[in-house]
């Protein structure tokens, strides 16, 4: 027991009459590094804030430290033991300045002046984010926002931080700098990480790996022991890292977590006879596709933000874009790449600056003015779904693009159920409040407002990020059948290369404001130096692939997807 830092014993907890929490016991130890997974709704950040106090059990105790987390004199000191960091990292940043916001805690907790300034700098030091002090928050990256966090939360001097969902919202250089920051904290400084993740390739090095399903703790053990288990995290609604569904379809052991061993481990079957080499044909080499027909295209397209003043940005430094009709298209980017600034501009949310925006070969902005039905022509859902709910229903919500578009009750009633159909939106759902939801739920119901406006062109920003393996396959998948459904042009943004891979035709690869290259994925994964240089990366499969070939197996590199590596692996090796 000297060794255990948070004790729960049985813990439950209701929203509204509904258990979120049944029964919990876990414990964790000083030092320990564990990974929290589960499907959206599983309880595990309703767990993780009865940790420092932010939920206090309706049955059951949490003990922090010996202390008692509903006794209310003991709160002060279990949050300062307990540090929390969240989700979205524009939500916790207070402060105007870095080291103000870093100092804030402390300030509010009454910590003594002439400390507080220490403490910032050692934070800040752990973090790496020293030269950013008297940086403006609001010019940092996600990645760079996040470590603030971090650091506000480190300033506290805690023994425990847990990060609640803290890289969901990040590209794969964000990612990999906060979990950098949280792997050297707990080895350095001995601080206890609980990581809550739906990023499978995020717990591989965790020391334990704990799922939740249903308010229940489904598994519990080392990321070895739980990842053999397939079936049961399939059912859970979550996944396996591709290295492991990789081994799977070539029936190897299902212990190699990371993308050297998963390597190693088939060469070492190749070696010891149990695969055996063997001729293939040449692998044939992708070309990218040629369009006849776009239906949107941009000419030279600059943006700048607060033009003619000291801060003045240039966001879009003049794209030339060409979007072919009735396909599915990705665009990748790291954080401040120009992403979310291009795609308001082609439906009219943000002017030009300067350049052209063509819709069906008609300038949206010839007249100076917005042509009329562009946005019903060009539709956008947000990262963030609830910045665009506000009805009192999910119903109405989805029902009032239709409604301005004056159509008629039975019109737009159709229109509403036929959108929540495709984003998977449970009938029962639409006479509540889309504000009581989940934030899967929230995105669907956003993504479903637009769907009813059956608009040319649906763009869709992030509309995965914070969702758990099944709960993305399923709108994907469900956006595919719509596009193939209807003949609309689709886009999706998203730091996911795994969502790339399996669903773009063709990808946009945006850098510091310009479209860096772009063509069939074939083609983009095959520059996997320069994707990492600029911030992102390249599936794990292909990851593996390229690996093999290091290792001597002659295997074609324009592989994306587990299927096709198992596929591409099956034609040199006879399993």
């Amino acid at each position: 027991m000297d060794n255990i830092l948070i004790k729960t014993e049985n813990v439950t907890y209701t929203y509204e009459g509904e258990p979120a929490l049944r029964g919990i016991s876990l414990s964790f130890k000083h030092g320990e590094f564990a990974a929290i997974l589960g499907h959206n709704g599983s309880g595990k950040s309703t767990f993780a804030k009865t940790l420092n106090a932010l939920n206090i059990p309706g049955g059951g105790k949490v003990w922090v430290d010996g202390l008692d987390t509903s006794v209310e004199e003991n709160i002060p000191k279990i949050r300062a033991s307990v540090g929390m960091v969240f989700q979205n990292p524009d939500n916790q940043i207070v402060a105007s300045i870095v080291e103000d916001d870093v100092a804030f805690g402390c300030e509010n907790t009454g910590v003594d002046p002439a400390e507080i300034r220490g403490r910032v700098d050692d934070a800040l030091e752990a973090v790496r984010m020293s030269a950013f002090k008297t940086h403006a928050t609001h010019q940092l990256s996600g990645g760079q926002k996040q470590r603030v966090a971090i650091a506000g939360a480190i300033a506290a001097r805690p023994k425990c931080i847990v990060l609640d969902e803290s890289t969901a919202m990040l590209d794969p250089r964000g990612r990999a700098e906060v979990l950098e920051v949280a792997h050297r904290l707990n080895k350095e400084m001995g601080i206890t990480i609980i990581l809550i993740t739906h990023h499978m390739r995020e717990v591989i090095d965790a020391d334990r790996v704990i799922v939740f399903t249903d308010g229940f703790v489904l598994a519990d053990g080392t990321p070895q022991e739980v990842f053999v288990n397939t079936e049961i995290l399939d059912e859970a609604g979550l996944g396996v890292p591709d290295t492991v569904r990789l081994c799977e379809e070539l029936g190897l052991p299902l212990d190699a977590l990371n993308i050297d061993d998963c390597a190693e481990q088939i060469i070492g079957a190749v070696n010891s006879g149990a695969m055996s080499v063997q001729s293939a044909d040449e692998a044939e080499q992708p070309s990218d596709a040629v369009f006849d027909r776009y239906v949107l295209e941009t000419t030279e397209l600059k943006h700048l933000y607060s033009p003619d003043t000291p801060f003045e940005t240039e966001a879009l430094r003049g794209i030339d874009f060409k979007l072919p009709q009735g396909i599915f298209a990705g665009i990748i980017g790291h954080t401040g790449s120009g992403k979310s600034t291009f795609i308001q501009h082609l439906n009219g949310l943000l002017k030009p600056s300067s350049g052209r925006i063509l819709l069906n070969a008609e300038d949206i902005w010839g007249g100076g003015k917005i042509m009329p039905g562009v946005r019903g022509k060009v539709g956008l859902v947000f990262q963030y779904p609830e910045y665009q709910l506000f009805e009192e229903t999910c119903a109405k919500d989805i029902a009032f693009g239709p409604r301005n578009l004056k159509l008629s009750e039975a019109e737009i009633a159709e229109r509403v159920t036929e959108a929540a159909k495709f984003v998977g939106l449970k009938p029962d759902l639409l006479d509540k409040s889309p504000f009581a939801l989940s934030g899967g739920e929230k995105r669907r119901v956003a993504i479903a407002g637009v769907i009813a406006m059956r608009p040319d062109v649906l763009i869709l920003d992030e509309p995965t990020a914070g969702l758990d393996p099944s709960g993305s396959e399923f709108i994907l998948e469900n956006l595919r059948e719509y596009q193939l459904a209807t003949g609309c042009t689709l886009v999706l943004v998203t730091h996911s290369m795994e969502e790339i891979a399996e669903y773009a035709d063709i990808i946009y690869v945006f850098n510091d404001g310009n479209i860096e290259f772009s063509g069939a994925k074939e083609t983009i994964f095959a520059r996997s130096g320069r994707l990492r240089e600029i911030g992102l990366d390249i599936p794990e499969v292909t990851q593996v692939i390229l690996k093999l070939r290091e290792l001597g197996l002659p295997v074609n590199p324009s592989v994306y997807t587990v299927k096709k590596a198992a596929e591409e692996i099956k034609r040199y090796v006879k399993c």
